[in-house]
């Protein structure tokens, strides 16, 4: 069995192959942290996030790197709202951003590089451009040349010429022509800045990517990834930045997710009908809200409601009512099922389906009705009146080892908690010894209200309910 990949660039299902055997190069674009997150960026971290444990579950080392924009018009904006800095509010929301989507079960990324702390890398990018005849600086602003780029609209299947038609120079703007894009922008009075070659300023949004990927990654990664939103103009610049820069491929498969809509609606902010996932998480379980984002293929729109996550909440306990039904039963096995092989072969069936539904670009709502078959036949099983504890371990095994894949967690609740206490216990002793005593307070403080109480002994950190 093989995986088969969409790729945007080429709108087409094809073999997936890695450039290095055994190795997944896995770049997805992340937040502008200026807020919490909406739902709509809760998607692709959910999404992305399945894939790439997919792929480990299929063998492969998955080096996933996801970026920080921590400087930006709209942070600098916050920030001036505010009256902080722009560190402060950039640091506050990765934080937020990090718990919302751990509480989603999304893994952290191997590399979470920032805009701020990638410099270096960013400049030296621009001035290769600038000496290949791709960029030119205009009065402290460095912009990059689109036609000198051959196949510029590739990945959105655009002409130039179409591009251009719609295409506009804004007042102050010093470009050459209307289609070429910022790869660095001059600094405004008492704005953040950084000294370059072209004067004080700071870097363009979609240079950015294109320099944190090749710092992380390497010239040519193997899946970029993002929302759909994103696949025309800021993907669409990476390449030709990229391309034109390191002179070869960019990324051999790219992927986007759908867009989500609200009751029907797509969802913008200018209609007022986003929905922080901050706040989602807070009213349902975390663990329903990706299940729900899982149940649709992640290339089609998905539609929000209360109603539908109301459903897929049923739809989840189902699968961990019969997980529980099997954990309970296996305590009074008899073991003299004369039915054993022929359930033991089911459960290999299982396993063969759902790799053949995930082969096939990722496709979780499919592998979800997998799930849903296990559980229907599990509950079928538990009503023999003789039961092998093999079956009961082999349907649970494979239960666990499917959500696992999806990031879902059948466990009872009081083991999550559990597990969910010792993590955030583990991250306030971090926080501790890198002295950042507010982190640590803060987790203490919402774990107080949470009813677990922490107890700083000489043996370490102990907890209980109170």
């Amino acid at each position: 069995m093989a995986i088969h990949v969409y790729n945007t660039l080429t709108r087409q299902k094809e073999l997936f192959k890695t450039i290095e055997e055994g190795k997944v190069r896995m770049y997805v674009c992340g937040p502008t942290v200026y807020n919490y997150i909406h739902i709509g960026n809760a998607r692709p971290a959910i999404v992305f996030d399945t894939v790439r444990r997919y792929l480990e579950y299929r063998g492969f080392d998955v080096n996933y790197v996801l970026n920080f924009t921590d400087v930006d018009d709209k942070i600098i904006k916050a920030a001036n709202q505010l009256g902080e800095e722009v560190p402060e509010i950039s640091q506050r929301f990765i934080d937020a951003y990090k718990n919302d989507v751990a509480a989603l079960g999304v893994k952290e990324a191997v590399e979470h590089p920032r805009v701020t702390e990638s410099m270096d890398e960013i400049i030296a990018f621009i001035s290769v451009l600038i000496d290949k005849g791709h960029a030119y600086e205009a009065g402290g602003d460095v912009y990059f040349r689109t036609r000198s780029f051959d196949n510029y609209g590739k990945l959105s299947h655009q002409s130039i010429d179409e591009l251009r038609s719609g295409a506009r120079i804004q007042i102050g703007e010093k470009k050459e022509d209307p289609l070429d894009f910022a790869l660095w922008k001059q600094a405004k009075p008492e704005e953040i800045s950084w000294e370059a070659p072209w004067g004080e300023g700071r870097p363009g949004w979609h240079i950015e990517c294109s320099a944190m990927a090749k710092k992380y990654l390497g010239e040519t990664i193997d899946i970029h990834a993002g929302g759909q939103d994103l696949a025309f103009p800021h993907h669409e610049n990476e390449i030709a930045q990229s391309e034109a820069g390191n002179g070869q491929q960019f990324a051999n498969y790219w992927m986007h997710n759908g867009y989500i809509n609200i009751d029907n609606e797509k969802m913008s902010k200018s209609l007022g009908n986003f929905v922080l996932a901050h706040d989602l998480i807070k009213q349902h379980d975390p663990q329903v809200v990706r299940f729900f984002m899982l149940s649709v293929h992640y290339r089609h729109p998905i539609n929000f409601s209360e109603a539908l996550l109301d459903s897929a909440k049923n739809s989840l306990d189902r699968i961990k009512n019969a997980y529980l039904n099997l954990e309970h039963r296996k305590q009074s096995s008899t073991n003299l099922d004369e039915s054993k092989q022929e359930w033991l072969q089911k459960t290999e069936e299982y396993q063969k389906r759902f790799i053949e539904e995930m082969d096939d670009d990722f496709n979780t709502a499919n592998a979800i009705a997998v799930l849903f078959d296990i559980a229907k036949d599990a509950n079928v099983y538990l009503q023999s009146r003789h039961t092998s504890e093999e079956v009961i371990d082999s349907l649970m095994k494979v239960l666990e080892e499917q959500s696992e894949v999806l990031g879902i967690n059948l466990k009872t609740e009081e083991e999550l908690l559990d597990q969910e206490v010792e993590s955030l216990i583990e991250k306030r002793i971090e926080a501790r010894k890198n002295r950042e005593f507010d982190v640590a307070d803060q987790i203490r403080d919402d774990l107080k209200k949470r009813g677990i109480i922490l107890e700083d002994t000489p043996q370490g950190t102990r907890w209980k309910r109170g």
